[in-house]
């Protein structure tokens, strides 16, 4: 709350308040700033308070104006210095093709992590991308640490750099677990990571040059798009629906621009919580075989699937597909420990790439984790989270539709893509005043765009306190609108 009585004026208080959200990233390049009545409607203020705070924020270059249509983030790179602008654009001229644009600005796509980062309040966060800590909270992972780290493997993990392609009894225990999926991979192509974004970025390095063609589904993890966008792919957007992607497109781009990679989420697809069904899979992997593509499917939520869920990988039998997963979403996000599994024919080229980005993976960790896999912590861990998130899923279907929204796509495993009814980019913004993170629903898209969505964690949002909050201010929104209409 902004406080007459504090050592700052409101104008003060009210230019800070943006200025730190712009620099945490919380508000993204190119989001709009509240209208000055709304602004000032919102935070109790006079409107020339608000008019004063902006012109603040226009004197330290983190806001634009834009004639008759408001105040809106700017771009990071118009905050740059003409040096180092032009060294920018100089690495850009050598690696992308003279046509070659890029879509969008990928500093959007970090907006989300960097709020996880910063906080926005000690409250359950509906937008973050993590099970809360409570839930992750086990004896066996520590007591896993200490008994390798008491061992002679704790000299071997810090005065050695380890095995290229990661510690082989982990490789072996991964090996044996994705068997269990029907997916036959052998210690041998199985490459540990820096978790799975690691995983996804050494394929992409590995497979691509700048100006290739890469097909991703939308809505979509927002930090592929951008990690691709920022490595100069052409992205190709394919819609995704409850069977799976658009065959029909994929068809399409695939006479028109022979994409080389296709980047998939079979199960349990982020936003929406699809899954892929076998026969939209079987026609993906002749488009595969038909026009020479790689496919790259990210796992990421295996842990929380049943092990007969429909993959790509386990189909094809690794031959134009490469596996990608990682723990940090069932065991805990700090660990970071990724892999993929790919076709023998690639892992060499793979591991020269791991090798050139980061020399080596984190040995103890590594052995650690395949000790929790062996001992069968892990699983009966992962059967624990699956049965406490059922019931949390049922709680935050049950509020959400009690509290006036609708789901985009059946509610399955960790997020629900909520319908609400309001541009969720502004709805955001308002929220962020309360103490809540939300995930908009326009950072699901290649090219960012206002949408009505919002993608929410069914882990985080299971308490009626958040929905009264989001109600109370989805309703100010819609009587603000209300009202502009009337005056006009």
């Amino acid at each position: 709350m902004l406080m007459k009585a504090a050592s700052q004026s409101l104008t003060e208080q009210l230019a800070g308040r943006f200025a730190e959200r712009i620099r945490n990233r919380l508000l993204a390049s190119g989001a709009r700033l509240p209208s000055v009545r709304q602004c000032a409607q919102q935070q109790g203020v006079s409107a020339s308070t608000v008019v004063a705070a902006y012109d603040q924020l226009l004197a330290q270059g983190l806001v634009e104006a834009r004639r008759n249509r408001g105040f809106f983030v700017r771009e990071m790179t118009c905050a740059l210095d003409a040096r180092a602008q032009e060294a920018i654009n100089s690495i850009a001229s050598a690696k992308a093709p003279p046509d070659f644009q890029p879509q969008h600005n990928p500093v959007n796509a970090t907006a989300l992590i960097r709020g996880m980062f910063h906080g926005a309040s000690a409250k359950a966060q509906p937008g973050m991308g993590v099970f809360p800590p409570d839930w992750l909270e086990t004896t066996f992972m520590p007591a896993a640490v200490r008994r390798v780290s008491s061992s002679r493997a704790l000299q071997e993990c810090s005065l050695h750099y380890g095995e290229p392609a990661g510690d082989s009894g982990l490789r072996r225990a991964l090996s044996k677990k994705l068997a269990s999926l029907n997916l036959q991979a052998a210690p041998e192509q199985i490459i540990t990571t820096v978790g799975a974004t690691h995983a996804l970025d050494i394929v992409s390095r590995t497979l691509l040059r700048a100006g290739d063609y890469v097909m991703v589904e939308e809505p979509g993890w927002a930090i592929e798009f951008a990690r691709l966008n920022a490595m100069g792919m052409r992205i190709l957007p394919v819609p995704r629906s409850a069977a799976g992607p658009d065959l029909d497109v994929m068809a399409r781009y695939c006479e028109v621009h022979g994409p080389k990679l296709f980047v998939s989420v079979s199960v349990f697809h982020n936003p929406t919580g699809y899954c892929l069904t076998p026969g939209s899979a079987h026609r993906v992997l002749q488009l595969a075989n038909a026009h020479n593509f790689h496919i790259v499917e990210d796992d990421t939520y295996s842990h929380l699937a049943p092990e007969h869920a429909t993959r790509l990988c386990a189909l094809d039998g690794l031959r134009r597909t490469i596996y990608v997963s990682g723990f940090a979403k069932i065991l805990a996000p700090g660990w970071r420990v990724g892999f993929l599994a790919a076709p023998p024919e690639l892992v060499e080229r793979l591991l020269d790439t791991k090798l050139l980005a980061t020399l080596t993976t984190p040995a103890l960790l590594e052995k650690a984790l395949a000790w929790c896999i062996d001992q069968g912590q892990l699983r009966r861990h992962a059967e624990r989270i699956r049965t406490r998130l059922a019931l949390a899923r049922a709680r935050s279907v049950k509020l959400a539709l009690g509290h006036g929204c609708t789901f985009a796509a059946e509610p399955a495993g960790l997020f629900g893509w909520v319908e609400t009814g309001v541009d969720t980019d502004a709805l955001a913004q308002r929220m962020l005043d309360k103490g809540y993170l939300l995930a908009p629903g326009a950072l699901f898209h290649a090219a960012r765009q206002p949408s009505t969505l919002m993608r929410i964690n069914f882990a985080t949002t299971q308490e009626a306190a958040f929905w009264k909050v989001f109600v109370r201010m989805r309703n100010g929104m819609k009587q603000a609108g209300a009202k502009v209409r009337v005056a006009d």
